[in-house]
């Protein structure tokens, strides 16, 4: 059966089809525009855990998306899929996080690497492992861009992307990162480790090819990540949440305030979503919450606000969801990642459908 007849008979009316590709769509990865790389990986997270299940989280939500979005009727039709994900990974993120919360637990305690050899060793092991996930990473992402799909990373921890943007970096000579997170991510080789998931916005930008790096909601950082953020000069652009909250009180709209942000992007784009940027009744089971934050709404709004500008988005990543006992986490997670791949889709001048007026 031809894609063509897999749309003529699929029903988008009704729940996804349960033995289908994620948002129950009847399309093959060879059939999809989008294909979505999950990577279950939490290595070195630092204080709550669980978003190595985001990616499951997520495909079990994602069944019960209504794909009649409206700004991005027709994007069920360009088919998204998401591949499997090599089961080692999983497996070894489970084994090295048991390395690795050793190591923050002699650290918190105020201890001293050096007195641990055995944990010195544990740790060279990790910063390894996170390295060859990195590499595994960006073989998957080019091994797909090749193919001519458009391709989006679903973590896992923050530290999971930087194999993506590396892979970026080979097609694209420059490129900057809009990041939308509860943290600035900017911190050298957190606790020892160089893969850090609060250390990938740093990391990132020691990549030549990223030129600026645009940072939205942030409302809890360190000394270091500021000066960090400081010394990059013009490359790292802050919008905390307490400058956005204060503009918006005085009367700027976030229309306005979304006009400013857009605008000092370069013109070529990739999102880094952290869902702790979101409220934190959207993903209360995120790893790190911090009070404050945007709400799905203005997030949407910035995100078709991108895809509406001169600006090109040329990949994303949605990393941090924690399930929790419930499925909310993965449900909002869903919904995100479907926006997502609807904005990334019209930028990238695919056949999405019209905006939807009542």
């Amino acid at each position: 059966m031809t894609k063509q007849q897999k749309i003529a008979e699929f029903d988008p009316n009704q729940p996804g089809l349960a033995d289908a590709s994620i948002f129950g769509l009847p399309f093959t990865a060879e059939e999809s525009e989008i294909i979505i790389i999950p990577v279950p990986w939490e290595v070195t997270v630092s204080y709550g855990a669980g978003a190595s299940a985001g990616p499951q989280a997520i495909l079990d939500a994602s069944f019960q998306v209504d794909l009649f979005h409206q700004e991005y009727p027709e994007l069920w039709k360009l088919g998204i899929y998401i591949v499997d994900a090599p089961a080692y990974w999983q497996e070894n993120s489970e084994l090295l996080k048991a390395k690795a919360q050793a190591i923050i637990s002699v650290l918190e305690d105020g201890g001293d690497l050096t007195d641990h050899p055995a944990l010195q060793q544990s740790l060279k092991d990790i910063n390894l492992a996170c390295e060859n996930l990195n590499k595994e990473v960006k073989e998957q992402v080019i091994y797909w861009t090749k193919k001519g799909k458009k391709v989006a990373l679903l973590g896992g921890d923050h530290s999971v992307p930087l194999g993506y943007y590396q892979a970026l970096a080979k097609s694209h000579t420059e490129f900057g990162i809009l990041h939308l997170d509860a943290h600035m991510d900017l911190r050298i080789a957190y606790e020892g480790f160089t893969y850090s998931h609060a250390s990938i916005m740093y990391n990132a930008s020691q990549l030549p090819q990223v030129t600026k790096i645009v940072q939205v909601g942030l409302r809890d950082f360190c000394e270091q990540e500021v000066a960090v953020a400081k010394d990059a000069g013009d490359r790292i652009k802050v919008f905390t949440d307490l400058d956005l909250k204060a503009a918006g009180f005085k009367g700027k709209t976030w229309e306005e305030q979304c006009n400013e942000i857009i605008a000092s992007l370069p013109a070529k784009v990739s999102i880094s979503f952290d869902i702790d940027s979101l409220y934190q009744w959207y993903c209360p089971n995120t790893g790190t919450p911090v009070p404050g934050g945007l709400s799905f709404e203005q997030v949407t709004y910035l995100l078709s606000a991108l895809a509406n500008s001169d600006k090109e988005i040329i990949g994303f990543d949605l990393v941090e969801v924690s399930p929790g006992t419930d499925d909310w986490d993965g449900n909002v997670g869903a919904r995100l990642l479907f926006h997502l791949c609807g904005a990334f889709a019209k930028s990238q001048g695919l056949k999405v459908g019209d905006r939807i007026s009542f």
